[in-house]
């Protein structure tokens, strides 16, 4: 008798838990590849940073400042495209996260009795 109902709210439990452990695994997930879109935004930027820094210290004369310069519009281009194409990036995983949820409400709302 008793252990029919311990299976019972143990079934019961985990039931109703379910929706919980879904989101939560949701949840780590975005968190994870919003870390690996951070991490690799930091490491693309600070090379280019770093990469101006290494040519703006080799300018020793005019020649090599007029070099310097006519480099920086297409450092600037490159920064620009680096910059849409990691909020490209982002909008995507915010999508993809979004439906996750449209698609785990859902499919609650369609266990739920009325009441």
């Amino acid at each position: 008798m008793y252990t029919d109902f311990f299976k019972t709210f143990s079934d019961q439990t985990e039931k109703s838990l379910e929706p919980y452990f879904k989101f939560n695994k949701l949840m780590t997930k975005n968190v994870e590849v919003l870390t690996e879109l951070q991490l690799s935004a930091a490491r693309t930027y600070s090379e280019m940073g770093l990469n101006q820094l290494k040519a703006a210290s080799d300018v020793k004369d005019i020649t090599s400042l007029a070099a310097f310069n006519s480099q920086q519009l297409g450092a600037l281009t490159k920064l620009s495209q680096q910059m849409l194409d990691d909020s490209n990036k982002l909008q995507a995983i915010a999508k993809e996260f979004k439906d996750d949820v449209e698609q785990l409400t859902s499919e609650n709302m369609k266990t739920v009795t009325p009441a």
